[in-house]
């Protein structure tokens, strides 16, 4: 496996990459951020990722995520971006863009795989499922270390909607709900995914997860809470992790 590997992270508002030390699974220069283009079209998001990656002096395997469910590179869903993604092999319009290889995987899975192989998750046996809650919410599911890939629990049903537009960091902002009733919000989403795979460990990721402390203690659930501890920067890591693995 390579020591660096440059990882982009595409979100529904940012789209934000950098290269990645694989043996400190930390990154290696200040990320790039840009905005998500309006519309999401896979081109417009493919110049994009080509600006970010032409940002750096690095020549190599880029990963990149997606807040989809992506199936050996071909995307099946589009939450918050185009649906002009649904039914692409993003895959191979990235590699065409960027003209190096690509792995191509769900935003949350790659997340997972970061705080697996550097964080939280490092060596917890059992289950595990990461949540980042930010535009929606991703899930990412482990047994044991191994990944359960494009589980999408943000899309549960949930008091008659899809969860992540009842507790998402965005419902937050958007409801101008407090800490405590977001909180209690995220409480019921997490109690309500105990009745289904009965958990070992929740982690909570995204932008969020470095402000744990101000509603923590209004998640009551039977589960062991802990922050992501590679925080937003999850996403970068766990897709440069991939593409060096491919």
């Amino acid at each position: 496996m390579d020591r660096i590997a440059l990882g982009v992270d595409i979100g529904g508002s940012g789209i934000k990459g950098a290269p990645v030390d694989l043996a400190l699974g930390s990154l290696t220069e200040e990320r790039v951020r840009i905005d998500t283009p309006q519309p999401s079209t896979p081109d417009a998001v493919a110049e994009v990722v080509s600006e970010i990656v032409s940002s750096f002096s690095y020549e190599g395997p880029v990963g990149c995520t997606l807040p989809s469910v992506v199936q050996h590179g071909v995307v099946n869903t589009a939450a918050n971006i185009d649906d002009g993604w649904i039914g692409l092999d993003g895959r191979e319009l990235l590699e065409r863009r960027l003209k190096v290889p690509v792995a191509l995987l769900n935003d949350a899975d790659a997340a997972g795989i970061a705080e697996v192989t550097y964080g939280a998750a490092k060596n917890v046996p059992g289950l595990v499922c990461l949540l980042t809650f930010g535009t929606g919410i991703g899930s990412a599911l482990f047994v044991d270390g191994v990944l359960v890939p494009n589980s999408e629990f943000g899309h549960l049903e949930f008091k008659g909607m899809d969860a992540e537009n009842y507790a998402s960091a965005r419902t937050r902002k958007a409801e101008n709900l407090s800490w405590e009733e977001w909180g209690g919000r995220v409480a019921e989403y997490l109690r309500h995914l105990e009745r289904i795979i009965t958990p070992d460990l929740f982690i909570i990721g995204g932008g969020v997860s470095r402000k744990l402390d101000e509603f923590r203690e209004f998640i009551e659930v039977a589960t062991p809470v802990v922050p992501a501890r590679l925080r937003n920067s999850a996403g970068i890591v766990g897709a440069a992790l991939t593409a060096a693995a491919d």
